[in-house]
Protein backbone atom coordinates (compact mmCIF):
# COMPACT_ATOMS: atom_id res chain seq x y z
CA UNK A 1 0.00 0.00 0.00
CA UNK A 2 1.51 3.23 -0.66
CA UNK A 3 2.29 5.72 1.21
CA UNK A 4 0.61 8.76 1.81
CA UNK A 5 1.44 12.42 3.50
CA UNK A 6 -0.09 16.05 3.19
CA UNK A 7 0.16 17.78 -0.02
CA UNK A 8 3.62 19.44 0.44
CA UNK A 9 3.03 22.85 -0.74
CA UNK A 10 -0.29 23.13 1.12
CA UNK A 11 1.54 21.90 4.42
CA UNK A 12 4.37 24.24 4.04
CA UNK A 13 1.82 27.01 3.18
CA UNK A 14 0.11 26.14 6.60
CA UNK A 15 3.58 25.54 8.53
CA UNK A 16 5.35 29.04 6.82
CA UNK A 17 2.56 31.42 5.22
CA UNK A 18 4.88 34.30 5.37
CA UNK A 19 8.36 32.85 4.27
CA UNK A 20 9.80 33.31 1.11
CA UNK A 21 9.87 30.47 -1.56
CA UNK A 22 10.62 32.05 -4.32
CA UNK A 23 12.59 35.71 -4.66
CA UNK A 24 13.06 36.93 -8.62
CA UNK A 25 16.06 39.18 -9.45
CA UNK A 26 13.73 41.97 -9.91
CA UNK A 27 13.10 41.66 -5.80
CA UNK A 28 9.95 40.06 -6.21
CA UNK A 29 9.10 37.87 -3.39
CA UNK A 30 6.47 35.23 -3.54
CA UNK A 31 5.47 33.16 0.24
CA UNK A 32 4.86 29.87 0.26
CA UNK A 33 1.08 30.94 0.64
CA UNK A 34 1.20 33.06 -2.06
CA UNK A 35 2.78 29.79 -4.31
CA UNK A 36 -0.22 27.29 -3.13
CA UNK A 37 -2.61 30.20 -3.97
CA UNK A 38 -1.56 30.79 -7.40
CA UNK A 39 -0.62 27.10 -8.07
CA UNK A 40 -4.33 25.93 -6.93
CA UNK A 41 -6.08 29.18 -9.06
CA UNK A 42 -3.77 27.64 -12.08
CA UNK A 43 -4.95 23.96 -11.56
CA UNK A 44 -8.91 24.92 -11.46
CA UNK A 45 -8.43 27.00 -14.92
CA UNK A 46 -6.71 23.88 -16.06
CA UNK A 47 -9.01 21.69 -14.35
CA UNK A 48 -11.64 24.07 -16.75
CA UNK A 49 -9.90 22.69 -19.75
CA UNK A 50 -10.31 19.00 -18.90
CA UNK A 51 -6.97 18.11 -16.99
CA UNK A 52 -7.63 15.33 -14.51
CA UNK A 53 -5.76 12.73 -12.48
CA UNK A 54 -3.30 10.35 -14.45
CA UNK A 55 -3.11 12.94 -17.87
CA UNK A 56 0.52 14.03 -19.22
CA UNK A 57 0.54 17.77 -19.54
CA UNK A 58 3.40 18.70 -21.87
CA UNK A 59 5.74 21.98 -20.31
CA UNK A 60 8.29 24.07 -22.55
CA UNK A 61 9.23 26.47 -20.79
CA UNK A 62 12.66 28.71 -20.50
CA UNK A 63 13.85 28.89 -16.56
CA UNK A 64 10.53 31.38 -15.78
CA UNK A 65 8.39 31.36 -12.01
CA UNK A 66 5.01 30.27 -13.91
CA UNK A 67 6.71 26.77 -15.07
CA UNK A 68 7.21 26.31 -11.31
CA UNK A 69 4.17 27.19 -10.41
CA UNK A 70 2.30 25.11 -12.75
CA UNK A 71 4.32 22.00 -12.31
CA UNK A 72 2.84 22.56 -8.39
CA UNK A 73 -0.78 23.08 -10.34
CA UNK A 74 -0.27 19.26 -12.05
CA UNK A 75 0.31 17.76 -8.15
CA UNK A 76 -2.93 19.32 -7.12
CA UNK A 77 -5.16 17.95 -10.26
CA UNK A 78 -3.40 14.03 -9.86
CA UNK A 79 -1.51 15.02 -13.70
CA UNK A 80 1.92 14.28 -14.81
CA UNK A 81 3.76 16.91 -16.16
CA UNK A 82 6.25 15.81 -18.85
CA UNK A 83 9.16 18.24 -19.03
CA UNK A 84 10.49 19.48 -22.50
CA UNK A 85 14.03 20.70 -23.06
CA UNK A 86 13.57 23.68 -25.21
CA UNK A 87 16.89 23.50 -26.78
CA UNK A 88 15.99 20.37 -28.62
CA UNK A 89 14.62 20.67 -32.31
CA UNK A 90 10.63 20.53 -32.94
CA UNK A 91 10.95 16.70 -34.50
CA UNK A 92 12.70 15.75 -31.27
CA UNK A 93 9.92 17.72 -29.27
CA UNK A 94 7.40 15.89 -31.00
CA UNK A 95 9.29 11.88 -30.67
CA UNK A 96 8.80 13.03 -27.41
CA UNK A 97 5.27 14.03 -26.70
CA UNK A 98 4.03 11.32 -28.97
CA UNK A 99 5.88 8.52 -26.90
CA UNK A 100 4.54 10.21 -23.72
CA UNK A 101 1.06 10.47 -25.17
CA UNK A 102 1.06 14.28 -23.87
CA UNK A 103 -2.46 15.18 -24.28
CA UNK A 104 -2.98 18.97 -23.50
CA UNK A 105 0.70 21.43 -24.05
CA UNK A 106 1.19 24.53 -22.04
CA UNK A 107 4.10 27.11 -23.31
CA UNK A 108 6.16 30.04 -22.74
CA UNK A 109 5.36 33.01 -25.08
CA UNK A 110 9.05 33.57 -25.88
CA UNK A 111 8.64 29.96 -26.94
CA UNK A 112 5.64 30.35 -28.99
CA UNK A 113 7.15 29.43 -32.52
CA UNK A 114 8.26 26.55 -31.19
CA UNK A 115 4.97 25.84 -29.22
CA UNK A 116 2.91 26.21 -32.34
CA UNK A 117 4.92 24.09 -34.71
CA UNK A 118 4.34 20.66 -32.49
CA UNK A 119 1.35 18.80 -33.40
CA UNK A 120 -1.27 18.83 -30.39
CA UNK A 121 -5.14 18.92 -30.33
CA UNK A 122 -5.08 21.45 -27.21
CA UNK A 123 -2.09 24.03 -26.01
CA UNK A 124 -1.86 27.18 -24.20
CA UNK A 125 0.63 29.79 -23.28
CA UNK A 126 1.18 30.52 -20.26
CA UNK A 127 -0.66 34.18 -20.90
CA UNK A 128 -3.66 32.43 -22.65
CA UNK A 129 -3.89 29.89 -19.17
CA UNK A 130 -4.14 32.96 -17.17
CA UNK A 131 -7.36 34.52 -18.99
CA UNK A 132 -9.09 31.10 -18.20
CA UNK A 133 -11.44 30.57 -15.50
CA UNK A 134 -11.39 28.77 -12.75
CA UNK A 135 -13.62 25.88 -12.65
CA UNK A 136 -14.37 24.84 -8.32
CA UNK A 137 -13.42 21.16 -7.76
CA UNK A 138 -12.00 19.78 -5.15
CA UNK A 139 -8.10 19.66 -5.33
CA UNK A 140 -5.55 16.75 -3.82
CA UNK A 141 -4.79 17.36 0.12
CA UNK A 142 -2.92 14.16 0.02
CA UNK A 143 0.33 13.04 -1.93
CA UNK A 144 0.50 8.83 -2.45
CA UNK A 145 4.51 8.69 -2.86
CA UNK A 146 3.81 5.99 -5.23
CA UNK A 147 2.00 8.10 -7.79
CA UNK A 148 3.68 9.39 -10.77
CA UNK A 149 4.85 12.91 -10.84
CA UNK A 150 7.06 13.70 -13.55
CA UNK A 151 8.18 12.64 -17.09
CA UNK A 152 11.64 14.00 -18.08
CA UNK A 153 13.34 11.94 -21.28
CA UNK A 154 16.87 10.97 -21.25
CA UNK A 155 18.89 10.40 -24.30
CA UNK A 156 19.15 6.35 -25.12
CA UNK A 157 22.44 4.97 -26.38
CA UNK A 158 20.38 3.50 -29.34
CA UNK A 159 19.66 7.37 -30.11
CA UNK A 160 16.08 6.57 -28.92
CA UNK A 161 14.81 9.07 -25.79
CA UNK A 162 13.62 7.29 -22.72
CA UNK A 163 11.11 9.04 -20.65
CA UNK A 164 12.26 8.41 -16.91
CA UNK A 165 8.74 7.89 -14.38
CA UNK A 166 9.88 9.64 -11.34
CA UNK A 167 6.99 9.25 -8.62
CA UNK A 168 6.55 11.85 -5.87
CA UNK A 169 8.49 9.26 -3.46
CA UNK A 170 11.20 9.63 -5.90
CA UNK A 171 11.12 13.33 -5.84
CA UNK A 172 11.12 13.30 -2.34
CA UNK A 173 13.43 10.91 -0.67
CA UNK A 174 15.88 12.58 -3.28
CA UNK A 175 15.30 15.92 -1.26
CA UNK A 176 15.70 13.78 2.36
CA UNK A 177 18.85 12.25 1.08
CA UNK A 178 20.22 15.66 0.14
CA UNK A 179 19.60 16.91 3.25
CA UNK A 180 21.07 14.21 5.10
CA UNK A 181 24.25 14.62 3.37
CA UNK A 182 24.62 18.80 2.95
CA UNK A 183 22.57 19.46 6.45
CA UNK A 184 20.00 22.24 6.60
CA UNK A 185 20.34 25.55 7.97
CA UNK A 186 17.44 28.05 8.81
CA UNK A 187 19.30 30.98 6.63
CA UNK A 188 19.42 28.21 3.56
CA UNK A 189 18.77 29.37 0.02
CA UNK A 190 19.43 27.72 -3.08
CA UNK A 191 20.25 29.54 -6.23
CA UNK A 192 18.45 28.15 -9.15
CA UNK A 193 20.12 28.62 -12.60
CA UNK A 194 20.29 25.00 -13.87
CA UNK A 195 17.61 24.28 -16.46
CA UNK A 196 14.14 24.14 -14.80
CA UNK A 197 13.18 21.07 -17.24
CA UNK A 198 16.26 19.05 -16.00
CA UNK A 199 16.03 16.92 -12.74
CA UNK A 200 18.95 18.74 -11.39
CA UNK A 201 16.98 22.29 -11.98
CA UNK A 202 13.69 20.93 -11.12
CA UNK A 203 14.58 19.06 -7.84
CA UNK A 204 15.76 22.47 -6.24
CA UNK A 205 12.19 23.67 -6.20
CA UNK A 206 11.02 20.48 -4.89
CA UNK A 207 13.29 20.80 -2.42
CA UNK A 208 11.99 23.88 -1.36
CA UNK A 209 8.99 23.18 -0.23
CA UNK A 210 9.83 19.82 1.43
CA UNK A 211 12.13 21.60 3.69
CA UNK A 212 10.64 25.40 3.68
CA UNK A 213 13.65 26.93 1.58
CA UNK A 214 13.31 29.77 -0.30
CA UNK A 215 15.30 29.67 -3.49
CA UNK A 216 16.86 32.68 -5.22
CA UNK A 217 15.41 32.03 -9.22
CA UNK A 218 17.95 33.14 -11.84
CA UNK A 219 16.33 33.08 -15.94
CA UNK A 220 19.67 32.81 -17.42
CA UNK A 221 23.28 31.93 -16.20
CA UNK A 222 25.36 35.26 -16.02
CA UNK A 223 28.39 34.81 -13.65
CA UNK A 224 28.42 38.12 -12.04
CA UNK A 225 24.58 37.98 -11.51
CA UNK A 226 25.48 34.79 -9.89
CA UNK A 227 28.18 36.02 -7.72
CA UNK A 228 26.07 38.95 -6.80
CA UNK A 229 23.81 36.92 -5.21
CA UNK A 230 25.56 34.84 -3.37
CA UNK A 231 27.59 37.87 -2.15
CA UNK A 232 24.36 40.20 -1.51
CA UNK A 233 21.20 38.30 -1.88
CA UNK A 234 22.04 35.76 0.96
CA UNK A 235 22.56 32.98 -1.21
CA UNK A 236 24.38 29.89 0.78
CA UNK A 237 24.20 27.36 -2.01
CA UNK A 238 24.65 26.85 -5.96
CA UNK A 239 23.59 24.31 -7.94
CA UNK A 240 26.35 24.19 -10.85
CA UNK A 241 28.22 21.93 -13.44
CA UNK A 242 32.48 22.69 -14.55
CA UNK A 243 32.00 24.85 -17.10
CA UNK A 244 29.88 27.28 -14.99
CA UNK A 245 31.97 26.84 -11.21
CA UNK A 246 35.21 27.45 -13.74
CA UNK A 247 33.08 30.96 -14.98
CA UNK A 248 32.07 32.22 -11.81
CA UNK A 249 35.88 31.84 -10.42
CA UNK A 250 36.94 34.10 -13.10
CA UNK A 251 34.55 36.62 -12.49
CA UNK A 252 34.80 36.60 -8.92
CA UNK A 253 38.41 38.03 -9.48
CA UNK A 254 40.24 39.10 -5.95
CA UNK A 255 36.68 38.51 -4.52
CA UNK A 256 35.40 35.94 -2.07
CA UNK A 257 32.02 35.09 -1.12
CA UNK A 258 30.48 34.98 2.47
CA UNK A 259 31.61 33.10 5.29
CA UNK A 260 27.75 32.23 5.15
CA UNK A 261 28.16 30.50 2.04
CA UNK A 262 28.34 26.54 2.20
CA UNK A 263 29.39 25.67 -0.72
CA UNK A 264 28.72 24.40 -5.01
CA UNK A 265 27.04 21.23 -5.51
CA UNK A 266 28.56 20.30 -8.90
CA UNK A 267 27.14 17.96 -11.54
CA UNK A 268 27.81 16.74 -15.06
CA UNK A 269 31.06 14.96 -14.47
CA UNK A 270 34.03 15.03 -11.89
CA UNK A 271 36.19 19.00 -11.93
CA UNK A 272 39.37 18.85 -13.10
CA UNK A 273 42.27 19.25 -10.06
CA UNK A 274 43.28 22.91 -11.52
CA UNK A 275 39.66 23.80 -11.02
CA UNK A 276 39.50 22.35 -7.46
CA UNK A 277 42.47 24.29 -6.32
CA UNK A 278 41.70 28.07 -7.49
CA UNK A 279 37.90 26.61 -5.49
CA UNK A 280 39.87 26.19 -2.44
CA UNK A 281 42.23 29.04 -2.72
CA UNK A 282 38.75 31.06 -2.71
CA UNK A 283 37.42 29.25 0.28
CA UNK A 284 34.50 28.22 -1.81
CA UNK A 285 33.34 24.35 -1.19
CA UNK A 286 32.60 22.35 -3.56
CA UNK A 287 30.60 18.99 -3.20
CA UNK A 288 31.41 16.92 -6.51
CA UNK A 289 27.98 14.63 -7.17
CA UNK A 290 27.02 11.59 -9.78
CA UNK A 291 23.36 11.28 -10.75
CA UNK A 292 21.11 11.12 -13.45
CA UNK A 293 17.77 11.68 -14.76
CA UNK A 294 16.42 8.32 -13.40
CA UNK A 295 18.30 8.86 -9.53
CA UNK A 296 15.91 11.84 -9.74
CA UNK A 297 19.25 14.34 -9.07
CA UNK A 298 22.63 13.29 -7.12
CA UNK A 299 22.83 10.19 -5.38
CA UNK A 300 26.77 9.73 -4.75
CA UNK A 301 28.40 13.00 -3.49
CA UNK A 302 31.98 13.76 -2.49
CA UNK A 303 32.27 16.35 -0.17
CA UNK A 304 34.35 19.23 0.19
CA UNK A 305 37.00 17.89 2.39
CA UNK A 306 37.60 15.31 0.42
CA UNK A 307 37.55 17.06 -3.09
CA UNK A 308 41.46 17.30 -3.53
CA UNK A 309 42.04 14.25 -1.68
CA UNK A 310 39.99 12.00 -4.03
CA UNK A 311 40.67 14.02 -7.36
CA UNK A 312 38.18 12.59 -9.88
CA UNK A 313 36.16 10.42 -7.18
CA UNK A 314 32.09 11.53 -6.96
CA UNK A 315 32.07 10.10 -3.39
CA UNK A 316 30.07 7.89 -1.38
CA UNK A 317 26.17 7.19 -1.75
CA UNK A 318 24.03 9.40 0.13
CA UNK A 319 22.27 7.62 3.00
CA UNK A 320 18.89 6.22 1.59
CA UNK A 321 21.33 4.69 -1.51
CA UNK A 322 23.38 1.95 -2.34
CA UNK A 323 25.98 1.27 -5.00
CA UNK A 324 27.94 -1.61 -6.32
CA UNK A 325 30.11 -2.59 -9.30
CA UNK A 326 28.70 -5.80 -11.56
CA UNK A 327 31.04 -8.07 -12.77
CA UNK A 328 34.53 -5.87 -12.17
CA UNK A 329 37.51 -6.38 -14.40
CA UNK A 330 41.02 -7.12 -12.63
CA UNK A 331 41.74 -3.20 -12.65
CA UNK A 332 38.06 -3.26 -10.24
CA UNK A 333 36.53 -1.67 -13.05
CA UNK A 334 32.73 -2.63 -13.85
CA UNK A 335 29.66 -1.45 -14.49
CA UNK A 336 27.89 0.64 -12.42
CA UNK A 337 24.81 -0.32 -10.15
CA UNK A 338 22.74 1.80 -7.81
CA UNK A 339 19.35 1.10 -5.52
CA UNK A 340 17.45 3.47 -3.84
CA UNK A 341 14.01 4.73 -3.05
CA UNK A 342 14.99 8.17 -5.40
CA UNK A 343 15.81 5.63 -8.03
CA UNK A 344 12.73 5.64 -10.95
CA UNK A 345 11.09 2.29 -11.34
CA UNK A 346 10.06 2.16 -15.03
CA UNK A 347 10.76 4.47 -18.24
CA UNK A 348 7.30 4.93 -19.66
CA UNK A 349 6.08 2.86 -22.03
CA UNK A 350 9.44 1.24 -22.54
CA UNK A 351 9.86 -2.53 -22.01
CA UNK A 352 12.37 -3.52 -23.96
CA UNK A 353 14.71 -0.77 -21.97
CA UNK A 354 13.45 -1.49 -18.55
CA UNK A 355 14.18 -4.97 -19.04
CA UNK A 356 17.90 -4.16 -19.69
CA UNK A 357 18.00 -1.36 -17.06
CA UNK A 358 16.48 -3.27 -13.96
CA UNK A 359 17.63 -5.74 -12.17
CA UNK A 360 15.74 -6.66 -8.64
CA UNK A 361 15.55 -3.25 -7.49
CA UNK A 362 19.09 -2.34 -8.83
CA UNK A 363 19.51 0.40 -12.29
CA UNK A 364 22.22 -0.58 -14.51
CA UNK A 365 23.26 2.59 -14.96
CA UNK A 366 25.39 1.42 -18.21
CA UNK A 367 28.36 3.51 -16.48
CA UNK A 368 31.91 2.33 -15.99
CA UNK A 369 33.37 2.86 -12.64
CA UNK A 370 35.06 1.56 -9.40
CA UNK A 371 35.00 1.77 -5.75
CA UNK A 372 38.54 2.19 -3.97
CA UNK A 373 39.52 0.99 -0.62
CA UNK A 374 38.05 3.89 1.19
CA UNK A 375 34.82 3.02 -0.42
CA UNK A 376 35.02 6.34 -2.89
CA UNK A 377 33.17 5.74 -6.37
CA UNK A 378 35.15 6.92 -9.84
CA UNK A 379 33.48 6.93 -13.03
CA UNK A 380 35.80 5.93 -15.63
CA UNK A 381 33.19 6.17 -18.44
CA UNK A 382 29.78 8.12 -18.74
CA UNK A 383 27.83 5.43 -20.67
CA UNK A 384 31.24 4.37 -22.72
CA UNK A 385 30.73 7.06 -25.40
CA UNK A 386 29.12 9.47 -23.54
CA UNK A 387 29.48 13.20 -24.65
CA UNK A 388 29.18 15.74 -21.40
CA UNK A 389 29.16 19.40 -23.25
CA UNK A 390 29.07 21.93 -20.52
CA UNK A 391 26.50 19.75 -18.47
CA UNK A 392 24.40 18.20 -21.29
CA UNK A 393 24.04 14.55 -22.01
CA UNK A 394 25.12 13.66 -25.94
CA UNK A 395 24.74 10.21 -27.49
CA UNK A 396 27.11 10.06 -30.50
CA UNK A 397 24.83 7.10 -31.94
CA UNK A 398 21.85 9.85 -32.16
CA UNK A 399 23.82 12.58 -34.11
CA UNK A 400 25.20 9.50 -36.67
CA UNK A 401 21.59 8.37 -37.00
CA UNK A 402 20.83 12.40 -38.51
CA UNK A 403 23.59 12.67 -40.44
CA UNK A 404 23.42 9.38 -42.52
CA UNK A 405 20.56 10.28 -43.29
CA UNK A 406 22.78 12.67 -45.63
CA UNK A 407 23.26 10.85 -49.22
CA UNK A 408 26.70 12.03 -49.50
CA UNK A 409 27.83 9.99 -46.28
CA UNK A 410 29.12 6.59 -46.34
CA UNK A 411 30.26 6.45 -42.94
CA UNK A 412 30.14 8.49 -39.71
CA UNK A 413 31.49 8.29 -36.29
CA UNK A 414 31.14 10.82 -33.50
CA UNK A 415 32.90 11.02 -30.57
CA UNK A 416 33.61 14.28 -28.14
CA UNK A 417 36.75 15.94 -28.20
CA UNK A 418 38.16 17.92 -25.33
CA UNK A 419 37.28 21.55 -25.02
CA UNK A 420 38.24 24.00 -22.21
CA UNK A 421 34.92 25.94 -22.08
CA UNK A 422 32.56 23.11 -22.19
CA UNK A 423 34.48 20.28 -21.19
CA UNK A 424 33.89 18.38 -24.60
CA UNK A 425 32.05 18.81 -27.88
CA UNK A 426 31.27 16.87 -30.56
CA UNK A 427 32.64 15.98 -33.70
CA UNK A 428 32.41 13.99 -36.81
CA UNK A 429 34.63 11.47 -38.56
CA UNK A 430 33.04 11.03 -42.21
CA UNK A 431 33.83 8.70 -44.87
CA UNK A 432 32.60 10.57 -47.82
CA UNK A 433 30.73 8.65 -50.50
CA UNK A 434 30.33 11.78 -53.02
CA UNK A 435 33.87 14.03 -53.20
CA UNK A 436 32.36 17.27 -53.26
CA UNK A 437 30.44 16.44 -49.74
CA UNK A 438 31.84 19.71 -47.37
CA UNK A 439 32.44 20.60 -43.53
CA UNK A 440 30.03 23.62 -44.04
CA UNK A 441 27.38 21.04 -45.66
CA UNK A 442 27.10 18.65 -42.43
CA UNK A 443 26.68 21.28 -40.32
CA UNK A 444 24.20 23.01 -42.17
CA UNK A 445 22.30 19.52 -41.70
CA UNK A 446 22.58 18.84 -38.37
CA UNK A 447 21.62 22.53 -37.48
CA UNK A 448 18.35 21.83 -39.21
CA UNK A 449 17.44 18.42 -37.22
CA UNK A 450 19.35 18.64 -33.70
CA UNK A 451 19.67 21.20 -30.82
CA UNK A 452 22.85 23.37 -31.14
CA UNK A 453 24.12 21.56 -28.79
CA UNK A 454 24.57 18.39 -30.39
CA UNK A 455 26.02 19.88 -33.87
CA UNK A 456 29.36 18.63 -34.83
CA UNK A 457 31.89 21.77 -34.01
CA UNK A 458 34.44 19.75 -36.46
CA UNK A 459 34.27 17.24 -39.31
CA UNK A 460 37.03 15.40 -40.32
CA UNK A 461 37.05 13.26 -43.57
CA UNK A 462 38.85 10.27 -43.37
CA UNK A 463 39.20 6.76 -46.05
CA UNK A 464 37.78 4.51 -43.21
CA UNK A 465 36.22 4.27 -39.84
CA UNK A 466 38.61 2.12 -37.18
CA UNK A 467 36.55 -0.73 -36.59
CA UNK A 468 37.11 -4.17 -33.88
CA UNK A 469 37.28 -7.84 -34.79
CA UNK A 470 32.95 -7.25 -33.95
CA UNK A 471 33.34 -5.12 -36.48
CA UNK A 472 32.05 -1.94 -33.81
CA UNK A 473 33.71 1.64 -34.46
CA UNK A 474 36.46 1.87 -32.03
CA UNK A 475 36.16 5.59 -30.63
CA UNK A 476 39.61 5.59 -28.76
CA UNK A 477 41.22 5.40 -31.76
CA UNK A 478 39.31 8.61 -33.18
CA UNK A 479 39.86 10.49 -30.01
CA UNK A 480 44.04 9.86 -30.60
CA UNK A 481 43.83 12.24 -33.30
CA UNK A 482 43.16 15.08 -30.66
Amino acid sequence: MSEVIPHWLTKQSSLSPDIPAIELENGEVITFFDLKQQSQSFAKKLANKGVKKGDHIGILSTNDVNMIILIHALSYLGAVGVLLNIRLTASELQFQMDDAEVSLLLYHEQLKEKGLSLQIKERYSFKELTAIEEKEIPLKQEIKLDDPFTIIYTSGTTGFPKGVIHTYGNHWWSAIGSALNLGLSKQDKWLAVLPFFHVGGLSIFLKSVIYGMPVYLVDKFEPNQVNMAIQHKGVTIVSVVTVMLKRLIESLGTEKYPKAFRGMLLGGGPAPESLLEKAKQKEIPVFQSYGMTETSSQIVTLSPYDALRKIGSSGKPLVPAQLKISQPQADGVGEIHVKGPMVTKAYYRNEEANTKAFDDGWLRTGDLGFIDEEGFLYVVDRRNDLIISGGENIYPTEIENVLSELPEINEVAIVGKPDSNWGEVPVAFIVKRENYLSEDRVIEFAKQRLAKYKVPKQVYFINELPRNASKKIVRSKLKQEF
